[in-house]
């Protein structure tokens, strides 16, 4: 046997590297993934599992982009985005959230998650410690561990809206703690940090520093930004005394219904803001030409679309916890954003009904895929085993209709 035919044995699977071994699937990724595969097959699935506005992108956000590219806009981009969007940006912060930013200081990625990990890439060495409020994003910790960091979860109660406290957040703070990362509005929970949690948190996050102890960032994901049913959206960034010390992530996804249209942004200080220009420009460089002037139209642009679409998931929201109240066994929170729900399952352990044994979250969401055709995601990958995260995102009549289902299959249990 040849040297080349030796070497094709041994290749496969198992020449992969440790990175991408140790790295777990996206849990959301994959319940979508097992849905489209009994869509396939002609059953009727209804898709609760994704998070993904249902709406399409607002017209004038569209139009901007047929624009472009009937102007020829489709070159190279700066790899920090091209100014007016930075502009842009920088400006909408400044009004809107009390961030005192120019166009230096942001970065715009493609898409939010890019946003996140060029951060992470950018801040952590291997053994930095990042705490993790939980529930969490399914690729939180995963981008962590990919930083080599060493992801420390503190996990608020279901009592509590799933918020942590600053007092855990002290009780979790070592020398090794380099960054701490939260959502808010909160994806899975809905949950929705007031101005005085966060100015408390920040406090926490400056009295560890005052005291002698290493600078700690503070990672904060707004992405739900516009769908905030409290009234107000506070941006920790815009506290004087922390300002330097937070990253504010956002994007185009959640608020203009623009998933597919990949534009996310940070907003730091200009050393991490550059450090990410860096690290962008030797993976994708600057994110779609077209997509950036789309984003500058939304950014600028008329809000109405927005506005209707966050009253819609309120709608949505009273809608589904109304009926999910009415399943026995169900506990479910009261979500101020987003468009989940993240209710407690766990009354439904240990239970069966035929060949299905019902052991863990994840378990019950493959039953009721199966027996129920709705897809749900389980709380394990965000970190909260008990629950599932159902996402509101969809028509009143589909979310009806879900519940139904899901109903009649847990009653089914025993």
């Amino acid at each position: 046997m040849s040297s080349l035919a030796t070497h094709q044995v041994h290749a496969g699977p198992q020449s992969l590297s440790d990175r991408i071994n140790s790295l777990a699937e996206s849990q959301t990724l994959e319940m979508a993934k097992k849905a489209r595969e009994l869509k396939a097959k002609g059953i009727d699935v209804i898709s609760l599992n994704l998070g993904e506005p249902d709406f399409q992108t607002p017209q004038h956000i569209k139009d901007a982009a047929k624009k472009a590219i009937d102007e020829g806009f489709t070159f190279y981009t700066p790899v920090a985005g091209i100014p007016d969007l930075r502009k842009g940006i920088a400006d909408k912060l400044n009004r809107e959230n009390g961030l005192d930013v120019k166009p230096e200081n942001i970065v715009v990625s493609t898409g939010a998650k890019q946003s996140l990990a060029n951060v992470l890439l950018c801040l952590v060495n291997p053994g930095d410690e990042v705490i993790i409020f939980a529930p969490f994003w399914v690729s939180y910790m995963e981008m962590v561990k990919l930083a080599e960091g060493t992801p420390v979860i503190i996990s608020g109660s279901l009592e509590n809206e799933y918020k942590v406290t600053a007092e855990q957040v002290r009780a979790a703070i070592t020398p090794k703690t380099k960054a701490i990362m939260f959502s808010s509005p909160c994806n899975p929970t809905g949950a929705v940090f007031s101005r005085e949690e966060l100015t408390e948190i920040a406090k926490v996050v400056k009295a560890h520093e005052d005291n002698g102890g290493n600078p700690i960032y503070i990672i904060a994901d707004e992405i739900y930004e516009y769908i905030n049913f409290t009234g107000e959206h506070f941006s920790i960034g815009s506290l004087d005394f922390i300002k330097d010390n937070v990253i504010t992530v956002n994007g185009f996804s959640k608020g203009f219904a623009m998933t597919g249209w990949r534009v996310g942004y940070i907003a730091a200080a200009k050393w991490i803001a550059d450090a990410c220009d860096k690290m962008q420009g030797q993976v994708t460089s600057g994110t779609c030409s077209i997509a950036q002037k789309a984003s500058v139209a939304a950014i600028t642009g008329d809000m109405t679309p927005t506005r209707e679409m966050a009253a819609a998931y309120l709608r949505r929201r009273d809608l589904a916890k109304q009926l999910l109240d009415q399943i026995p066994g169900i506990k479910t929170n009261n979500p101020e954003g987003a468009f989940y729900i993240f209710p407690d399952v766990s009354a439904y352990f240990g239970k069966s009904y035929g060949d299905y044994h019902i052991k863990n979250s994840y378990d019950l969401c493959i039953y009721l895929l199966n027996e129920a055709h709705v897809s749900i995601v389980d709380g394990d990958s965000f970190g909260a085993p008990p629950c599932v995260r159902i996402s509101t995102a969809a028509a009143d009549e589909q979310i009806k209709e879900a519940v139904r289902r899901i109903g009649e299959a847990l009653a089914k249990l025993s």
